[in-house]
């Protein structure tokens, strides 16, 4: 006779029908060869009346969350409920409770991290979350594990589906970006409200957590520079291209050479021959250079039913394990955060740049434009100046050699007042990867 392990359930949305799936098939090929059972006995939900189309055990579906935080039964909590409250307090409670966590919410792990580590410490529990990071793709333990060896020197990636799909659809396709973003909303690929997505910030918590892990650093999420693709337009994608270029939502972390932690995520010009590049549609890719190891790419989908659901029973299953062969349970998982590290301001960064201006056609505005450049010590590498676009406008686009993030911003400003630029000038930075 296996032991049993008891598990509750809260939230059966999307990927809580796919953690259930997983956990009552009939087939289980999930524990097979393993000395023990998983028994999902508890699920609370608000809406226990619609069919998930999963058949789940007689007496198992509740709206109470009590039942499932206070059944002595059960090992371990599965929570996916989102947000930041109540997901925090009940995760707390069932720390304060004895029972092991496990969860995909990676805005509560990327906000509130510090605070829920410390406690899982403390109780002696668990706290996994290798879904809360591109869903199926087994990053998390890729560097827990597979690079534990190693120190981590950079961490870069296209942590979001939405944005890539949005992204490739104007690239490969040619589409407008709104668009592409109806279609990804009728293919399932971007929510109703695609806010966390295109506005990066779906992605800022992703890198944030991986920031933790690599690097033990503790980054305030507020802090940390985040810009969507919201203004990326067919224009900026066209003169990409033209210049040897793809647009990537990118969020980058890396230790820098004084050992401050460098965490951003923008659109960002890649080499239209990197790997990064070729990266297509739905799917993520993520490079971790190590001191050892060298580079290694992590890629596949990262989000959905099923990867995800995949993940988070992973995490249960390596609890399990834990709690029946009397081994401490989850201590080589519990993050602490170094609180020495230093994160390097953005304005202390040093990159390329592109810029697109829309200017009036008349003589010296391209002077004018040059002549703030070099007050704020950026040198330019190349300009692109067409026919006209529209009236009396024309496109100005140009490229610049690396250049202080500082300076860059004062120059913005600075064009903002100039009355032969119209519009919101566009910038996007260049990665070179």
């Amino acid at each position: 006779m296996k032991d049993i392990v008891k598990v509750g359930l809260i939230g059966f949305g999307t990927v809580g029908a796919g953690v259930a799936k997983i956990m009552c098939g009939q087939q289980k090929p999930h524990l097979r060869g393993r000395a023990f059972c998983l028994d999902l006995i508890k699920i609370a939900d608000l809406d226990i009346t619609t069919d998930r189309g999963v058949d789940v055990p007689e007496g198992a579906l509740t709206t109470r969350i009590e039942d499932i935080l206070d059944d002595p039964e059960i090992d371990i909590i599965i929570e996916l409920i989102g947000g930041y409250e109540p997901a925090r307090q009940i995760t707390l409670t069932a720390f304060e409770k004895g029972k092991s966590v496990v969860t995909a919410n990676k805005a509560l792990v990327a906000k509130h991290g510090s605070e829920l580590f410390r406690a899982a410490t403390r109780a002696n529990v668990s706290y996994m979350f290798e879904a809360s990071v591109c869903g199926g793709i087994p990053l998390l333990r890729g560097i827990f594990d597979g690079l534990n060896a190693n120190i981590i020197e950079s961490i870069h990636g296209i942590l979001n589906g939405t944005t890539n799909y949005i992204l490739t659809g104007m690239m490969r396709d040619g589409l407008e970006y709104n668009d592409v973003l109806a279609r990804a909303q009728e293919l399932g690929f971007a929510e109703a409200d695609p806010t966390s997505d295109i506005s990066g910030s779906d992605a800022l918590n992703k890198i944030v957590i991986l920031a933790r892990l690599a690097f033990g650093a503790s980054l305030d999420i507020d802090k940390v520079h985040c810009e969507g693709i919201e203004n990326v337009t067919i224009q900026d994608i066209n003169y990409a291209r033209e210049l040897g270029y793809t647009i990537k939502l990118l969020a980058i972390a890396r230790r820098n050479d004084d050992g401050r932690i460098e965490a951003r995520v923008h659109p960002t010009f890649v080499p239209s021959d990197s790997v990064m590049a070729s990266v297509e549609d739905e799917f993520n890719a993520v490079e971790i250079i190590g001191d050892a190891v060298g580079s290694e790419i992590f890629y596949g989908k990262g989000a959905g039913m099923m990867p995800t659901a995949s993940a988070v029973v992973s995490d249960v299953m390596d609890i399990a394990s834990r709690i029946l062969t009397g081994a401490p349970v989850n201590v080589s998982r519990i993050i602490i955060d170094d609180n020495s590290l230093e994160s390097l301001d953005f304005s202390e960064l040093s990159l390329k740049y592109y810029l697109r201006f829309t200017a009036l056609d008349r003589s010296g505005v391209l002077a004018g434009i040059s002549k703030i450049f070099g007050d704020e010590n950026i040198s330019i590498e190349s300009v692109i100046q067409k026919g006209k676009a529209e009236k009396d406008h024309v496109p100005i686009v140009i490229m610049t050699h690396e250049a202080r993030e500082g300076d860059m911003q004062r120059a913005m400003n600075k064009f903002g007042e100039l009355d032969t630029v119209r519009g919101k000038v566009q910038l996007i930075r260049v990665q070179k990867i």
